[in-house]
């Protein structure tokens, strides 16, 4: 009898409800490819907009009408349980945490993927939980405080949403890098942002970032939710606004600001970067997880059988850190 897989399809766009639970034989890995047996995989931001098909221009990328990979979840973390003959990365029995990428199929019980990707032995200091998130918030948050914003020891930033996924990784990863860290959340989740770091927080239902006198070497909108124009006047001279959902009016802002004025906005597609980009990027946070500098934040963790309802949750906006499913 085959051996067979679980794993969830997307076979059109829209809401959760799309999602829909199938099994297939669990492939064989080519000469390269390592077969995981997954133990917990990430429910993110990135991965409802790719199944809801937004923002719509994104569908040149992903396919007109359904989604040319039609499988769903990137952030995984599992055990090496067969491989190629020409791996030399990795062997049966090895731990690894990482991401699908662009093959998608991470929210399943096994993925076949090769070991030239993002993939990584998975060190003891990381739990499965914890190792499946490490590839949305954290590295997408060093990538843009380190590498996109440039942010310095001593310079002061904003986080927006710094109670998400992305958000709760930046506040530590802005601390551990000297910076003086301001977040915006609701009230509920202040006393957890402060304690991740943040050594300001505003309560984004009673203040307004941008009618305040603060200013800001970088401002980081992990969401999405300001805009260049609204956060223009809460720059230094030379600050940069940096923000991870590429929509039109950013796209727009980017090229504007490139050929005129000493504020600027700047974008990287984190996913798209090349794997010996990303790995070492991924070992510096995995250094601060055992240094105690870094600690994902959990919020959920459901049966892969309920993905649908973890895509619901992840989709409230009241999340705090991550939603995971095992």
């Amino acid at each position: 009898m085959t051996a067979t897989l679980s794993a969830w399809s997307i076979n059109h766009y829209g809401n959760p409800e799309v999602l829909n639970p199938v099994t297939r034989p669990i492939p064989t890995p080519g000469p390269t490819e390592i077969l995981i047996r997954i133990r917990a995989s990430a429910v993110t931001r990135a991965d409802g907009m790719m199944r809801a098909g937004q923002p719509r221009f994104a569908r040149l990328f992903l396919g007109l009408r359904r989604p040319r990979q039609n499988l769903s979840g990137t952030g995984l973390s599992g055990e090496v349980i067969a491989m190629g003959d020409h791996v030399s990365r990795f062997a049966v029995g090895d731990v690894v945490f990482g991401e699908a990428g662009l093959k998608f199929g991470a929210n399943a019980s096994h993925i076949c993927l090769d070991e030239s990707g993002v993939l990584m032995k998975k060190p003891a200091a990381l739990s499965h939980e914890d190792a499946a998130v490490m590839c949305d918030g954290p590295l997408t948050s060093l990538n843009f405080l380190r590498e996109v914003a440039e942010l310095r020891a001593g310079q002061k930033v904003l986080i927006l949403g710094a109670s998400g996924s992305l958000g709760s990784a930046a506040v530590q990863i802005a601390a551990a890098m000297g910076a003086e860290v301001t977040g915006t959340c609701s009230a509920r989740n202040a006393n957890m942002v402060t304690s991740l770091g943040a050594d300001r927080v505003i309560d984004y239902s009673r203040e307004d970032f941008s009618r305040q006198a603060e200013r800001y070497d970088v401002i980081y909108d992990t969401l999405g939710v300001s805009s260049f124009a609204e956060a223009k006047g809460s720059l230094t001279r030379s600050g940069r606004y940096v923000c991870p959902v590429l929509g039109l009016g950013l796209l727009g802002a980017m090229v504007r600001t490139r050929v005129a004025g000493s504020r600027k906005v700047r974008f990287s597609a984190t996913g798209m970067l090349k794997p010996d980009v990303l790995r070492p990027m991924l070992g510096t946070l995995t250094r601060m997880v055992e240094d105690g500098t870094l600690a994902p934040v959990i919020d959920r963790v459901y049966p892969l059988g309920d993905l649908i309802e973890a895509h619901r949750h992840m989709e409230t906006g009241h999340k705090r850190g991550n939603v995971v499913v095992v």
